[in-house]
């Protein structure tokens, strides 16, 4: 628990000091360094030593996705007008499936070729995970609000982890998932869902107070806080398949406490492409 603490003190400060005060490339930079490691942590965890080709590849692409997404925002935002419109994460994509498939038929030789496994882990790795956690990015790269907007997905989930968490260990008789997560209970889930809720109405009254205006309605607060909730939990309970499924307890030990990026960014994960989604249909956005 000293651990976790430790990490929370030092951790929350310097997200706050980079997704809010810091020029929005140094959002980009964070996020291309977490989509990295998370995609080495994945790859380690599934792929096997049938796999270790695919590493090298999927973890540069997984870095260049945030890279794109910013590139793609700032003509977007008419910030950069040196480059023409194209869709750069689209393109990396294709060319890295291309470049994957490519090196297993080159490494085929019956079973002791790159097992599909490896390569469907080296997809989602490369790009699925990237694309998902750089929602962050483009919620930060917002024009007036953006500072506030990027912090509605690690509010919803660190609050709602929190929160089911202690609900949990208090009230927790039902089990939600026991052959994925045996200690998460159904009680800790609705324990996760008001946590959510009580995220956003932490962000209502930061935003009221940096904008020195209203920022939210209180139907807004519920609507991000129970949907991001709902989402933030179907994120863990799906990377602890994953885990479960290969028999791994962490995805890696780069934050003492929490285990690795995957492990500590699981919620955030899912959360940040609902949040994004959800501005889309408010027409916010």
């Amino acid at each position: 628990m000293f651990k976790r603490v430790m990490v929370a003190v030092v951790g929350v400060p310097f997200l706050i000091l980079v997704l809010s005060w810091a020029p929005a490339w140094a959002t980009m930079v964070l996020l291309a360094g977490m989509c990295a490691v998370g995609a080495w942590e994945l790859m380690h965890a599934v792929a096997g030593e049938a796999g270790k080709p695919l590493i090298p590849l999927t973890v540069l692409a997984a870095a260049l996705v945030p890279v794109c997404v910013y590139l793609e925002m700032s003509v977007e935002t008419a910030e950069l007008t040196a480059l023409p419109e194209l869709p750069l994460t689209g393109i990396l994509g294709a060319v890295f499936v291309f470049l994957v498939f490519v090196l297993a038929i080159h490494r085929y030789d019956g079973d002791k070729g790159i097992p599909f496994a490896a390569v469907t882990a080296a997809i989602f790795g490369a790009l699925v995970f990237p694309l998902m956690l750089s929602c962050l990015l483009r919620l930060r790269m917002v024009p007036a609000i953006g500072m506030l907007l990027v912090f509605f997905p690690l509010c919803i989930s660190f609050g709602s982890d929190t929160c089911a968490l202690f609900a949990g260990m208090l009230f927790g008789k039902h089990k939600l998932a026991p052959r994925v997560s045996p200690k998460k209970t159904v009680e800790g889930a609705v324990g996760g869902v008001i946590g959510g809720v009580i995220g956003m109405v932490i962000m209502m009254f930061v935003g009221a107070w940096v904008l020195q205006d209203a920022f939210m309605r209180p139907q807004e607060v519920l609507i991000f806080g129970v949907v991001g909730s709902i989402i933030s939990q179907i994120g863990d309970l799906s990377f602890s398949v994953i885990k479960r499924e290969f028999g791994v307890k962490d995805y890696g030990n780069l934050l003492p406490g929490h285990g690795g990026i995957l492990d500590r960014f699981d919620s955030v994960t899912f959360a940040a492409p609902a949040v994004w989604l959800v501005l889309r249909c408010l027409q916010v956005l």
